[in-house]
């Protein structure tokens, strides 16, 4: 068996997704992928740990610009050095972000062959996986387009199916792709596991950058061209590189596998059971964790009475639970939802409501992480707010002013550096000061210890876009 050269294999991890089925957790600012959901660490370090190995390259990231702190802070935590971390402007799907990614690979490594692959799914058997990519190379290394079908553990109608077909000569484990299916009803999905040979299309692959570029350019050269312009104009941003969004905006949003899979003549298939989830909705994260001897899976300050079959989560409060079955509970600090298991799918349908009421629940949690650190609001009323704030080692906010709005900063914790105007103070703990309307401002921490402190608002504006930054670390607007 054909092996890579050292570090030939890129992983391109695609972390732009908001998971809206897995509210109230799940949030547009801080999603599905940067939440610790199956382990100590965030889906996307888990991703990212699996794919160390020696036969493999840092990884390259491709995600949305508003998450691009946390996302390296994600990494760096993990002692990842990423090969790139690339930000979208707007979201267009799979196929123009693996473009993206073979663009710039090809050019960094003619013979990168790259793994893409989701940011938040849930591999338990990394093993399992690690044989599959080994199989699937010298495929790839001669010019297919490999999929990964996963063994199907039930007839599931919320996936489509890859059907196999016979085996590639001189590749064992290696298949052509017979058909891809759509997702199917529920009695299709039955017929398919008694069948056997069909197989959940979890969206990953492995192909030569180069030829998937080929593929893409001969089945949909409008993707092709788009993404070639974005690359080409993109610019460097202190550790990211930001496409040009004019030339990604006008990039069609199309799958990877309507784009070039369902098209090509080219594609192969490696089955694997690897105890695969992509924890898409409550149910399917309660199917994955341990469960306790009646069913339940907790998280957090929680108390069951008479309880089967559920999962309660609790990210503040204390959450007490008498006579539930098959029943989702997860409490956060500002929004609880309670579901059945069956109706889990349809979380998302509150999301759009949300959306609909222009309310703010399904964009950003009560604590708002910014590069800094973050901040959590306490109190919010008419002509006044009050915050805690946290600073991290090292870190600082911009330098700005507000026209509508004066600070009063108390801190509760470590030595804050202010800078007041033209004076630069340090404050210890319960020592305070007055920030008046159109003053220049900025706090710091020079500390290797974090700092807290509260902040009090009062004014008749009190949002964040009455902020006029003068400069910023992080080269913020």
């Amino acid at each position: 068996m054909a092996e890579a050269s050292h570090g030939n294999i890129y992983p391109v991890i695609l972390s732009g997704g908001t998971g809206t089925r897995l509210w109230p957790l799940s949030r547009a600012l801080y999603p599905k992928q940067l939440q610790p959901l199956h382990s100590d660490l965030s889906l996307l370090q888990e991703t990212a740990s699996r794919l160390k190995g020696e036969q493999f390259a840092a990884p390259l990231i491709i995600c949305n610009q508003e998450h691009r702190f946390i996302v390296a802070e994600h990494l760096h935590s993990i002692d990842i050095a990423p090969e790139a971390i690339v930000l979208e402007p707007i979201g267009r799907n799979t196929a123009p972000a693996a473009a993206v990614a073979a663009i710039i690979l090809e050019e960094r490594n003619p013979d990168a062959v790259i793994l893409l692959l989701p940011s938040d799914h849930v591999i338990q058997n990394p093993d399992a996986f690690q044989t599959a990519i080994d199989a699937a190379l010298p495929a790839a290394q001669n010019g297919s387009l490999v999929t990964f079908g996963i063994q199907p553990t039930g007839p599931e109608t919320g996936y489509g199916y890859i059907k196999q077909g016979s085996e590639i000569t001189d590749q064992p484990g290696c298949f052509s792709v017979e058909a891809f299916v759509e997702k199917p009803d529920s009695a299709t999905a039955e017929s398919f596991l008694k069948a056997g040979g069909y197989f959940w299309n979890g969206g990953i692959f492995l192909f030569t950058a180069a030829k998937f570029m080929a593929e893409l350019e001969r089945l949909s050269p409008d993707i092709a061209a788009a993404c070639r312009e974005a690359v080409t104009k993109s610019t460097i941003d202190l550790d990211y590189l930001r496409l040009d969004e004019t030339a990604f905006a006008a990039c069609p949003a199309n799958s990877i596998d309507y784009a070039v899979m369902e098209k090509s003549d080219d594609v192969a298939v490696v089955p694997v059971d690897m105890g695969w989830s992509d924890v898409g909705s409550w149910d399917a994260l309660w199917q994955v964790l341990d469960k306790d001897q009646a069913g339940n899976v907790t998280a957090g300050d929680v108390i069951l009475k008479d309880t089967t079959n559920s999962l309660v989560r609790s990210e503040d409060k204390l959450v007490t639970t008498v006579g539930l079955a098959d029943t989702v509970v997860i409490a956060t600090e500002d929004a609880i939802l309670v579901s059945s298991m069956a109706a889990s799918q349809d979380v998302k349908l509150v999301v759009d409501d949300l959306k609909a009421a222009d309310r703010s629940e399904h964009i950003s949690h009560a604590k708002v992480y910014r590069p800094w650190g973050w901040y959590q609001t306490l109190e919010m009323r008419d002509r006044f707010q009050v915050k805690v704030l946290s600073l991290k080692p090292g870190a600082k906010i911009s330098l700005q002013r507000h026209q509508h709005r004066a600070e009063h900063w108390v801190v509760v914790s470590g030595i804050a550096t202010v800078t007041r105007g033209e004076e630069v103070v340090e404050l210890e703990e319960n020592q305070s000061t007055y920030i008046p309307i159109g003053m220049m401002h900025r706090l710091e921490n020079k500390t290797e210890g974090d700092v807290q402190l509260i902040e009090v608002q009062s004014g008749d504006y009190l949002g964040e876009e009455d902020i006029e930054r003068f400069d910023d670390q992080y080269g913020r607007d």
